[in-house]
């Protein structure tokens, strides 16, 4: 017998050599159902996992991330058997469960039209309710090379030749079906009730661009048809939220090929918007003791040298010039750091000078991939609220606490403070290529930050392999529209720039000391940032921030001279606003100032011009009927000043 600690803690004695599956049932038929696979010792395995030995044991359903990544994974396989059925001459590539979905890549001469995806979701529908059982097995390395080979599978001969020649590998079948892969897997095709194919695109085999380009489908599926339903009708909010649209369709921004991808060119509007947050976020740093610095967009490679940009992140940056041909060559700025570090050189410091806190609003530039470029949100060209602070270490809790305490005020003005999480990013001690190899330095300072998250008190979890190459960093989290989460802040603690470029100050012992250095944003990239904020209010920003707070529409051209006095009074005050004064109905004029979510249109009329009032329509309120104009500039003027969303 076995002795099992279940999820709920209680310990429960099994025959040996039962599996996940079987102990399941024996617990009720019910759990067994609905099981999608097990976690043995914090391990996901397999339903069939056979338990041999005490452990704890967890059975995953449908509710739970790994029971959805089961599910969703035979469904994958599903889908490369529906294919195959209608396409039999198209060669499998891999098909992983992922966030909210599955998708599988083919090797197919054409690709899939939406006649062809019709008619494979359908095919995938019939295969689940053939009540398939699905089957493991494993194969010696030979053997399993030569089935694949048999069935002319040239990708996942590939796959196979990979591993190790000793190696055991795993196979799953569902009737005439057979795949290659390590599972986990659900115990047959029935449990799958609801199955939706959502698009196909191109993707590199292995994500390499060298490689042959495959077609990629991308699917969805759930245990219940109404939670189907509801995710489709989640997806279509986020077409409509998505900033790439959005933005496009408000004339925030635009794109051209001639100018490049990753190169997006903000507008009036989305320029105006920037304008705001950069001249807040400039406003409060000040506020809060920083010192503004303006440096250059580019340095000598000797610069980069020094900091450690050449050696760990030159892949990244814009190189000008060929290092074996030019006396001198120079990079674009992927980042601020050496240039206030040198500020920081250009005088002597005592102890009595820490914390300098430098801000910099800095366009730098990173070569990003094509293929990671999206919208705003992953761009070669950006703006950073960046900044250092040089601090003593007597100093270093306090100052980082300060810095989370102005990107708290932040994202709360903004109002997604709520849509945030946190997350402890460290470095991988067998990645000697990434990192700085000081393992010493690395686990102190990674003791420190843990330490002071603790005394923040802030919710954050753990990563390995995250950090920046010199040093450990909290990273502030935000999933856009589509569910993909992105870093919009980073404060990192840095043990190593310092000393590399030797920036001391002298203590109260008259000893020449080194400083700690906090690397930090307020706000983040500001494109990034607009992305964002487009996608939160469904590009129906705060009044504050919106590019035009008001739009004013006279009923005909009688009344623009009244127009343009209200237009003129408000414009005094700061107001940003705009009058419409084509010779179009005022219906087609309001739906048109609606569609471009201006946050007030004033309508103007006889009525309102006699007694120096506007006829209201407000985003929050609908109409709201005329009032005088004095009462309307002090009631915008509060909303902006309080900085109201």
């Amino acid at each position: 017998m076995v002795k099992i600690t279940l999820k709920d803690g209680s310990l429960k004695e099994f025959q040996e050599g039962l599996s996940v599956y079987e102990i399941a049932k024996s617990i009720s038929e019910g759990l067994a159902r609905v099981a999608c696979c097990g976690i043995v010792n914090g391990n996901v395995v397999d339903l069939r996992h056979e338990i041999n030995s005490d452990c704890e044991l967890s059975i995953c359903t449908f509710d739970s991330q790994e029971g959805k990544a089961a599910f969703r994974h035979t469904t994958s396989h599903i889908l490369a058997q529906a294919v195959k059925r209608l396409y039999p001459n198209v060669k499998l590539a891999i098909g992983p469960s992922i966030e909210n979905g599955f998708y599988y890549d083919f090797d197919k001469e054409n690709n899939f039209s939406q006649d062809d995806l019709d008619k494979i979701e359908k095919e995938m529908s019939k295969i689940a309710k053939e009540d398939l059982q699905i089957e493991r097995f494993e194969l010696p390395r030979a053997e399993a090379l030569k089935l694949m080979e048999e069935k002319n599978e040239p990708y996942k001969v590939e796959l196979i030749n990979d591993l190790p020649e000793d190696s055991i590998i795993s196979f799953y079948k569902q009737g005439e079906f057979i795949d290659l892969c390590a599972g986990p897997h659900l115990m047959s095709t029935k449990t799958i009730k609801a199955i939706k194919i959502l698009r196909s695109a191109g993707a590199y085999w292995r994500g390499d661009e060298k490689n042959k380009m495959l077609s990629r489908v991308y699917g969805t599926s759930f245990t219940k048809k109404s939670d189907l339903d509801a995710h489709l009708e989640a997806l279509e909010e986020a077409k409509r939220r998505d900033h790439n649209k959005l933005g496009r369709e408000l004339g925030l921004f635009t794109t051209n090929e001639r100018v490049g991808q990753g190169l997006p060119l903000l507008m009036p509007k989305g320029a105006k918007i920037v304008q705001i947050l950069q001249r807040w976020i400039e406003d409060e740093e000040e506020k809060r003791g920083y010192v503004l610095t303006k440096t250059p967009l580019m340095a000598k490679s000797d610069l980069y040298r020094v900091s450690g940009h050449w050696d760990h992140y030159k892949d990244g940056m814009f190189v000008l010039g060929d290092e074996e041909k030019d006396d001198e060559v120079f990079a674009l700025r992927p980042m601020t750091c050496p240039f206030q570090y040198t500020i920081y050189n250009a005088e002597q410091h005592s102890y009595r000078d820490l914390p300098i806190r430098y801000a910099e609003t800095s366009t730098l530039f990173r070569n990003e991939a094509s293929g990671e470029m999206h919208g705003l949100i992953r761009v070669r060209q950006f703006t950073l609220a960046d900044g250092h602070l040089v601090v003593r270490p007597d100093q270093l809790e306090e100052e980082f606490k300060g810095v989370v305490d102005l990107i708290k005020y932040v994202m709360t003005t903004l109002g997604i403070q709520d849509d945030i999480t946190y997350r402890f990013s460290k470095w991988d001690p067998n990645n000697k290529e990434k990192y700085i190899d000081n393992p010493t330095a690395w686990e102190e300072t990674q003791n420190i930050m843990r330490e002071i998250l603790n005394h923040l008190q802030i919710d954050y979890t753990e990563a390995d392999d995250e950090a920046a190459f010199y040093g450990p960093k909290l990273d502030i989290q935000f999933k856009n529209v589509h569910g993909k989460e992105d870093t919009i802040i980073t404060v990192q603690i840095d043990f190593a720039l310092a000393e590399r470029f030797g920036m001391t100050y002298v203590d109260k012992d008259g000893n020449k000391k080194l400083p700690f250095i906090i690397h930090r944003s307020s706000i983040g990239c500001y494109e990034r940032t607009l992305a964002m904020l487009i996608e939160k209010y469904a590009g129906a920003l705060p009044t504050w921030l919106s590019p035009v707070q008001a739009k004013i529409l006279p009923i005909s051209d009688k009344y623009n001279d009244y127009a343009d006095e209200v237009a003129k009074n408000l414009r005094d005050k700061g107001i940003r606003v705009e009058a419409d004064y084509r010779a179009e109905k005022i219906g087609y004029k309001i739906r048109e100032a609606r569609l471009e979510r201006v946050p007030y249109i004033l309508i103007v009329g006889e009525k309102e011009e006699a007694n120096k009032e506007v006829s209201v329509r407000s985003r929050k309120n609908g109409e709201e009927g005329a009032i005088s104009l004095e009462e309307f500039k002090a009631r915008i003027i509060k909303e902006v000043d309080e900085k109201s969303i």
